[in-house]
């Protein structure tokens, strides 16, 4: 398996921090935008798009911040891989912007770039926020 590298993104949304930690943090609220469903037992969590399961472990969360998802891989060991959701917010604007981590390959890199802008998008609807 090829090396994965770390990438940011940072889409700006207009949304109380409040309210965008609750569709970020919760598996009701990842359901509506992330996955198609979304469950959570403790501190693991199971993402369900179609016909595929991954499951990860909400290694941090700062409420109202950020919450990181630590892949776990076959085994039901942490992977090395995770992606971190972090709500940024401009201390003179007060403008909010959600703040994405991945991994991908290299060859993966943009169409890993562009689902993560439709699900942004889809968390836009959500939130009203279009």
């Amino acid at each position: 398996m090829d090396e994965k590298i770390k990438y940011e993104l940072e889409f700006p949304i207009t949304s109380s921090p409040q309210l965008l930690y609750q569709y970020i943090s919760t598996p009701s609220g990842l359901s509506e935008w992330f996955a198609d469903n979304v469950n959570s037992r403790g501190e693991f969590f199971t993402f369900i798009w179609n016909d595929t399961e991954e499951k990860a472990r909400l290694s941090s969360k700062k409420s109202g911040e950020k919450v990181k998802f630590r892949w776990i891989d076959e085994e039901n060991n942490d992977s090395d891989y995770y992606f971190e959701l972090r709500i940024l917010v401009d201390e003179i604007t007060k403008d909010v912007s959600l703040m994405v981590v991945d991994f991908a390959e290299d060859d993966d890199m943009a169409e890993s770039k562009q689902l993560w802008e439709n699900q942004v998008s889809d968390l836009k609807h959500v939130l009203g926020s279009v």
